[in-house]
């Protein structure tokens, strides 16, 4: 009921936010049309041509975020969303900024495909909030989808030039009238923006997603943007006016939003990869403790003798108990809630507290370690100790996590326990998820075994 109530305030306080905006810009639109000598306009093509360069790759930044979310995921709602940016973006660099790139002004039929492009991009971002599910046909999805697309605006482009002198230009500069075809196709472009603004802002009504947050404010800045276009059309031209600032604007909110939304899915995706970690662990250790001390108890229940029943419950229970201290531990240390040193020298302690193995750890003072690196070394730590406990056989090991010539850091677990051959012994899971761990810090993983000459494995972070 609390995260009800929380989602509806906070879905108002953007709803009067978006108002606030909306006002405004509405606002400054009307002064702008009721003053006309208001309406800056600057001959800067080079300006121009930076500004389309910058909001192009921009849109192709959104659509690669979205295309990695695509990828997984499945919703076609990232589907339809990076679609709609690809396209947008490649339009405009294929009909807007290549023809300047290469030294020539940009022709109608170039002008006007850049815009049926936009519009056609534009459609798809708008459809995107009002699907649902997952696409069942997920390889080649989007590239198929611009694929289409492109043809068509291919087709359209190549039938404009066949117009020739007969097409009408898109840049009216100086003139207190335009064109009803251009009115009506910028009109057009402003009607899908304020689809995809609704569209965007009541799917954050509706689940709070903090992407279509972003959206909707990037989409009242490009309505606005839009409708000045209506007023001041000067797309194929080499001005400069207010609205190329506001899509500018839009495109950098809309960009922050999605990368916002990338990370908080792969935090999200790093949580619940962590705690199903931390669930295999106490399965395979606390859970099987448990029912050693259910069965134990059972026994007692049916008459088993106490003195021979109590000495295994009791161990069981002490293993138990020292199981769910390492599963505190490693939750404390996701978290961040425990320093590095002070987490690792109590994991060992942890380990070590029934004499079953000597643990010699050794951590350079002057080492320095990033976020991410400290919670993986950390695992490995974890990792390999448990499996020179479980597996090794082995009365002693050495941790040293330190640094040697030209700054090379590294992390180095040795046991002197019955060891194994590697060209015969396949990886358990506990050395895959190792290895893992180091490549996800970029890190060298290395390990050197033989029969009765125990284990050692090394870690090298990265430079």
């Amino acid at each position: 009921m609390k995260k009800v109530k929380k989602q509806r305030t906070v879905a108002q306080s953007w709803l009067w936010s978006e108002i606030l905006l909306a006002g405004l810009l509405g606002a400054s639109l009307a002064l702008f049309l009721a003053y006309p000598v208001l309406q800056t306009r600057y001959d800067l093509p080079e300006l121009r041509l930076v500004l389309q360069t910058t909001m192009a790759g921009a849109g192709i930044l959104v659509a690669v975020l979205a295309a990695a979310r695509y990828s997984a995921d499945g919703q076609r709602v990232d589907l339809l969303l990076a679609s709609g940016f690809f396209v947008t973006a490649l339009s405009a660099a294929a009909f807007g900024i290549g023809p300047q790139l290469g030294g020539r002004e940009v022709l109608p039929a170039e002008g006007w495909a850049a815009l049926i492009g936009a519009i056609a991009g534009m459609a798809l971002i708008a459809a995107a909030p009002f699907s649902t599910g997952r696409s069942k046909y997920r390889d080649w999805a989007i590239a198929n989808a611009v694929a289409a697309v492109g043809i068509g605006l291919f087709v359209a482009w190549s039938l404009l030039r066949a117009l020739g002198p007969a097409l009408p230009t898109l840049t009216i500069v100086g003139s207190d009238s335009q064109p009803f075809y251009l009115t009506g196709t910028l009109a057009l472009q402003a009607l899908v923006t304020l689809i995809a603004l609704v569209g965007w802002g009541a799917r954050f009504v509706r689940h709070g997603e903090d992407l279509a947050r972003w959206l909707a404010l990037g989409f009242t800045l490009m309505l606005f943007a839009a409708l000045h276009l209506v007023f001041q059309p000067l797309l194929a031209g080499s001005y400069v006016s207010q609205g190329d600032f506001l899509r500018m604007l839009a495109y950098f909110v809309i960009l922050v939003g999605a990368w916002r939304t990338i990370r908080s899915a792969e935090h999200g995706r790093a949580v619940a990869e962590e705690r199903a970690r931390v669930a295999r662990e106490i399965h395979d250790g606390l859970a099987q403790y448990l029912f050693a001390v259910s069965t134990h108890a059972s026994m007692l229940e049916s008459g088993a003798p106490v003195e021979e029943v109590a000495p295994r419950l009791k161990e069981a229970a002490s293993l138990a108990q020292q199981e769910a201290r390492f599963a505190i531990l490693a939750l404390s240390s996701a978290a961040g809630n425990a320093p590095f040193d002070a987490a690792l020298r109590r994991y060992v302690e942890f380990l070590t507290a029934d004499g079953a193995l000597e643990v010699e750890l050794e951590v350079d003072g002057l080492i320095r370690l990033a976020p991410d690196e400290q919670i993986e070394i950390f695992r490995i730590v974890q990792e390999g100790l448990a499996n020179v406990r479980k597996h090794a056989n082995a009365t002693r090991a050495e941790v040293t996590i330190g640094q040697r010539g030209y700054g090379e850091r590294y992390v180095m677990i040795h046991d002197d326990g019955d060891g194994f051959d590697g060209e015969e012994t396949r990886a358990g899971q506990g050395l895959r998820n190792m290895r893992a761990r180091a490549e996800s810090i970029e890190g060298g993983f290395s390990l050197r075994s033989s029969p009765g000459r125990g284990t050692a494995l090394e870690v090298v972070l990265r430079t």
